[in-house]
């Protein structure tokens, strides 16, 4: 397990934006490891883990006039197996830690990348050690 910076990016929603931002960060050498992306109607909401954070946030600030934000998240490898998530939330919530946002995923290998965002990092990460 590992506290990871999640950066969050609102981009216009539009064809070639996600694009932009990609080849951006791909320009300065930034690796995407996790990333989210939910739509509205006008903005899309981007959150991504990347390698190198400092420096995308630097490529997004100063490529264009972006809502950028920053948090610290946790970033598990589970088993890819049904239940993991279900324990997970399970142990979270018996310490009365809410569980803002998770997302994830599993590509046909026996372990799965989960990212979460809590109330209280520090007591999840106690809660969820050795995991």
């Amino acid at each position: 397990m590992k506290v990871r910076k999640e950066l969050t990016v609102a981009l216009e929603n539009r064809p070639g934006a996600l694009g932009w931002l990609c080849e951006s960060l791909a320009a300065k050498k930034v690796n995407v490891l996790a990333i989210s992306v939910h739509e509205s109607a006008e903005v899309g909401i981007v959150r991504l883990v990347v390698d190198k954070p400092a420096l995308a946030e630097q490529v997004v600030s100063a490529g264009r006039q972006l809502t950028l934000n920053s948090a610290d998240v946790l970033e598990l490898s589970a088993p890819n197996k049904p239940g993991v998530l279900a324990g997970i939330a399970r142990k979270l919530g018996a310490k009365k830690i809410n569980i803002d946002y998770v997302y994830g995923t599993a590509v046909g290998g026996k372990k799965a990348a989960i990212i979460l965002k809590t109330t209280d990092l520090r007591r999840a990460a106690r809660a969820l050690k050795g995991f």
